[in-house]
């Protein structure tokens, strides 16, 4: 660690000296020329033309605009959500402060603030004399000097150099001239109200790193600086003396800074800025009767129920180069750009999204299972917003306190989430989009087995080795099944028969096509070797409830697949309009198989026996919807409706833990399944946002195309039982349904 310098010596205080005598002459303007060939002067002369360029501070931007500001980000409809910032500051420019504040500060930092060039020759001649009799260093700083002074200590924060931020506060001579040189520059280039408009929005005028009158005037009297009035614009002014004991925001600083204010108030009598009668009414006024102190708001710490969105979004932030090379760049930039972020959330969805987790299991449930929703906005890759039953909370709190976390597990990994929920059947729709991509129909007839061997799964030069055991959720096998019925009613057999036909490949590569990924960081691609087995057709792959959100979202947008979006548009304090991550929407499947797999999804809803019943949501809207449940640690659901999609998960996000045997938000149950938790919690969500957003129905959609509704003759013998209300599929019978005939108890079309 680098050592503070030490005092300056004997010899360095008198070269200092004989500078600060030349920056005296230099801004007195009318001193007589030829006292310059007076040789202690002329030595002082050689000596600035040597040291001078070493005191010039080259690379400083002195435009307010380049002064650190806090960013503010904004749900769609332009509420805030958050603030974040290094500096608590909003610049804003002179005509927008109040005279009053304007006059308060000069009268209380500079009275000859309009007079002098820089540098007060008064009172600098002052602190001169007494340091030249060995008496404390003393100032003498205009606010012109102040603002040099608060510029470069800024710079050293920013470039993260102590040494530097040592030298521009030091209490030393040599601090005062190098002040002294850059405030003539200053002087040279700025006009005074420049350089006063540069100072009120630099300036420290409080604790918890509040700078700039701007967030002062918001912080104590919540209002905007041209609206400070002549009480509350000394109370400010006074801070800046000493913000650690002057911030009246605090109980023990009232009395003092009730006094300093009345200081201020005094000086502004005396110079001319106010009246008698204005003074008196403001000095007679009590302090703690004009504050009206706001909280400290910084972080997605403060956005309450929109945290976990807020979080998700300032890590699109920081994980996206187009926002600068590396990860501490894009920090600054957040903290520091005076940025506008616009983004996708809808405050409605998001307070759906977050009363319906929390209604499905409350946060202080024994159970301490977490609900994760995701809702997008079909075709457009929008984050409508998140729901937990959880508060979010940064802090060390949600190390002991299991109701609060700062990890938003409905996202992927990379995002702040966790290692993602195994997905179930809620994955079967990719199957059937497969299926079709490969032209085949979904009422072809297929033979089921409860033993697949895994050759049979090979592609594109993945072996698989050994065999395969599967069954469906109430045992055995169904002897013929179409895809159709495999989604409806489920079952696991029929979408290993799928996949020994069409191969691992065809359903991996749609897929992705479709918008998945798995979320474990260093896994997501779907190919990984820990996802690429033959069980992942039925859902044993780690995914985000945001991923499948966006999955369904696909079929929901007639074949057109969004990268998930979280920022719309984002500008700096300077106007500059950063280009921000694109949805890359595109047809990734054709038309006639999304509005057919919509189809199929809408059969899970409406048919009698469909394993989604419970998800028809509220005047009979048109619903497509998949329910899941993943070895009794994960119940799940997946769908949409016109103008949305969400994603629900339940579980344990940490480490799988089963459901079996457990009593959840007061109901016990032996065998939990997905319809009995998480289709409740995603049709709560669905209608009350349906509802609060107004969004239309479409009854016409999930028209299926014919090409993929054409069949053979499918029957047999059904082996095993359905869990799901107790139905026997153990029978034989037949439905007619796209010229062919299934078997296997009873599904109705209906369109």
């Amino acid at each position: 660690m680098g050592r503070m310098p030490k005092k300056n010596s004997l010899t360095v205080r008198r070269v200092l000296t004989l500078l600060l005598t030349y920056v005296l002459l230099a801004v007195s303007g009318g001193v007589v020329a030829s006292v310059f060939f007076v040789p202690a002067v002329m030595a002082a002369n050689h000596v600035a033309r040597v040291v001078v360029p070493t005191l010039k501070v080259e690379g400083i931007d002195f435009d307010v605009t380049s002064m650190p500001q806090k960013s503010t980000m904004y749900a769609s409809d332009g509420s805030k959500i958050a603030d974040f910032y290094a500096d608590n500051r909003e610049v804003v420019p002179i005509k927008d402060i109040s005279v009053a504040m304007q006059h308060a500060v000069v009268a209380r930092e500079d009275r000859r603030f309009f007079q002098h060039h820089g540098v007060d020759v008064q009172g600098v001649m002052r602190a001169f004399m007494s340091n030249m009799s060995g008496g404390d260093t003393q100032g003498g700083s205009t606010l012109t000097q102040q603002y040099v002074k608060n510029v470069l200590a800024m710079q050293a924060r920013e470039d993260d150099d102590p040494i530097a931020e040592y030298h521009a506060t030091e209490q030393t001579v040599a601090r005062k001239v190098r002040e002294m040189l850059i405030a003539v520059q200053m002087e040279k280039k700025y006009s005074k109200m420049e350089i006063l408009q540069g100072y009120l929005n630099i300036a420290q005028f409080g604790t918890n790193n509040l700078y700039g009158v701007e967030a002062a005037a918001h912080r104590y009297f919540n209002v905007s600086a041209k609206d400070l009035t002549v009480v509350q614009a000394a109370t400010i002014a006074a801070i800046t003396k000493n913000p650690a004991h002057y911030d009246p925001s605090q109980e023990a600083n009232l009395k003092e800074s009730e006094k300093q204010r009345n200081i201020t108030l005094q000086l502004m009598l005396g110079q001319g800025y106010i009246t008698e009668k204005e003074y008196q009414t403001a000095h007679d006024t009590p302090l703690k009767d004009t504050l009206n102190v706001q909280p400290i708001a910084n972080g997605c710490q403060t956005a309450g129920d929109a945290a976990f969105f807020c979080e998700y979004t300032t890590r699109q932030i920081l994980n996206s180069e187009e926002f600068g090379k590396t990860q501490e760049d894009r920090e600054k930039l957040l903290k520091e750009g005076g940025l506008d972020i616009h983004t996708t959330m809808d405050v409605k969805a998001n307070a759906a999204a977050m009363q319906a987790a929390r209604d499905t299991i409350p946060p202080e449930d024994p159970s301490g299972f977490e609900v994760s929703i995701a809702a997008v906005k079909p075709g457009t890759g929008e984050v409508l917003g998140f729901g937990l039953n959880r508060t979010y909370d940064a802090t060390d709190r949600a190390k002991t306190d299991s109701t609060r976390t700062a990890i938003n597990y409905a996202v992927d990994q990379k995002d702040g989430g966790g290692m993602g929920y195994n997905v179930g059947s809620t994955w079967k729709p990719i199957n059937l989009v497969a299926w079709m991509l490969q032209g085949k129909s979904i009422n072809q007839g297929l033979a089921t087995s409860t033993v697949y061997r895994n050759s049979s799964f090979n592609c594109n030069g993945h072996v698989f080795y050994g065999s395969w055991s599967v069954q469906n959720s109430g045992g055995g096998t169904v002897a013929v099944e179409s895809p159709l019925q495999g989604l409806v009613l489920s079952h696991n057999t029929t979408q290993a028969a799928m996949a020994s036909q069409i191969g691992l490949c065809a359903i991996a590569d749609t897929a992705k096509t479709m918008g998945y990924h798995n979320s474990p960081i260093g896994h997501e691609d779907i190919y990984d070797t820990n996802s690429f087995q033959p069980p992942m057709v039925i859902g044993t792959v780690q995914a985000s409830p945001l991923t499948m959100a966006s999955v369904y979202a696909t079929i929901a947008a007639n074949g057109v697949a969004c990268t998930p979006i979280a920022i719309t548009k984002m500008t700096d304090a300077r106007g500059k309009e950063y280009q921000v991550p694109s949805a890359n929407c595109h047809q990734a499947i054709p038309p006639e198989v999304a509005q057919t797999a919509a189809y199929a999804l809408n059969q899970a809803v409406v048919s009698p026996n469909g394993g989604a019943q419970d998800a028809q949501l509220d005047n009979n809207r048109k619903t497509f919807a998949k329910t899941g449940t993943n070895e009794q640690t994960y119940m799940l659901t997946g769908g949409f409706t016109n103008g949305v999609a969400a994603y629900v998960a339940v579980g344990n996000a940490e480490q799988p833990v089963e459901f079996r045997y457990k009593t959840i938000n007061g109901q016990y149950a032996r065998t939990w399944y997905g319809y009995m938790i998480a289709t409740p919690a995603w049709k709560e969500f669905m209608n009350t946002y349906v509802a609060a957003a107004g969004l239309p129905d479409d009854p016409n959609y999930g028209n299926p195309a014919q090409q993929y509704m054409q069949g053979g003759t499918a029957s047999g013998t059904y082996g095993g039982t359905s869990t799901r209300r107790g139905w026997q599929n153990g029978g034989t019978g037949t439905t007619t349904q796209g010229g062919g005939t299934q078997g296997g108890g009873t599904l109705q079309q209906q369109q």
